[in-house]
């Protein structure tokens, strides 16, 4: 599995890569991982009306220089950024014996042996998709998401692991559509113990390809299990 890191570059345009690296793997060609940075972009998944999760008006958008992209990605809204690591995987599901949801879980794993190789606990949660950690703010916060696409059976999209992104851009919009949940970086969490970018782009490429490298690498698990997952009414927006 080869991993490319293409450094900052505009999510349209990374979009056009993973367009051409997904057809050339769907015709046989090496699996890869492509790593990236984008400028600050809001892009929208396929949900009907997530624009409603945008709740900074147009002329905030643009003094802060943020794009907006339409993406034909699953999920909510969410913010892309400089100090955010975007992993896009373009991989043949079946060569792994995964489905979808076992997909997402082996990225889930995966983006959580990462961060605890870097000295951060994190974990699933069961009310949302993605990676969280316990921050000390009385509720999970995200520090990574995950949206993906599957066409003839090859994986689009990916993961965004917050390392020195400035939160702010956050309260641009609802990220993925979920009030009263908080995000956060390793930034935030390690402070001057945080590592560079480049530790992390090595800590996760190595992770994503040993739970996708081989067949079924991740460890088994069920459906994600129902669960209450009303917000707390003093974090609602």
């Amino acid at each position: 599995m080869l991993i490319h890191d293409l450094g900052t570059i505009a999510y349209r345009d990374a979009w056009a890569l993973q367009e051409a690296a997904h057809a050339e793997v769907v015709d046989g060609a090496e699996e890869r991982i492509l790593l990236v940075e984008h400028p600050p972009v809001i892009t929208f998944g396929r949900r009907p009306g997530v624009d409603r999760n945008v709740v900074a008006p147009p002329e905030r958008l643009q003094s802060r220089g943020v794009e907006i992209v339409p993406s034909d990605r699953g999920g909510d809204v969410t913010f892309h950024g400089p100090g955010q690591l975007v992993a896009y995987p373009v991989v043949r599901l079946i060569d792994h014996a995964l489905s979808v949801g076992g997909y997402v879980r082996a990225l889930e794993h995966a983006v959580i042996q990462c961060l605890a190789d870097l000295g951060v606990a994190a974990r699933k949660d069961d009310c949302a998709v993605g990676v969280w950690v316990d921050d000390g703010s009385g509720t999970l916060a995200k520090i990574c998401a995950i949206g993906v696409r599957v066409r003839h059976g090859t994986t689009l999209h990916g993961l965004a692991l917050n390392v020195t992104t400035d939160l702010s851009f956050f309260d641009l919009i609802i990220p993925c559509g979920l009030v009263g949940r908080p995000v956060t970086s390793l930034e935030k969490l390690l402070g001057l113990k945080s590592p560079s970018m480049p530790q992390v782009k090595q800590a996760l490429g190595e992770r994503l390809v040993a739970a996708l490298g081989g067949r079924a690498a991740a460890p088994p698990e069920g459906p994600r299990p129902k669960a209450s997952c009303v917000p707390p009414a003093a974090a609602v927006r």
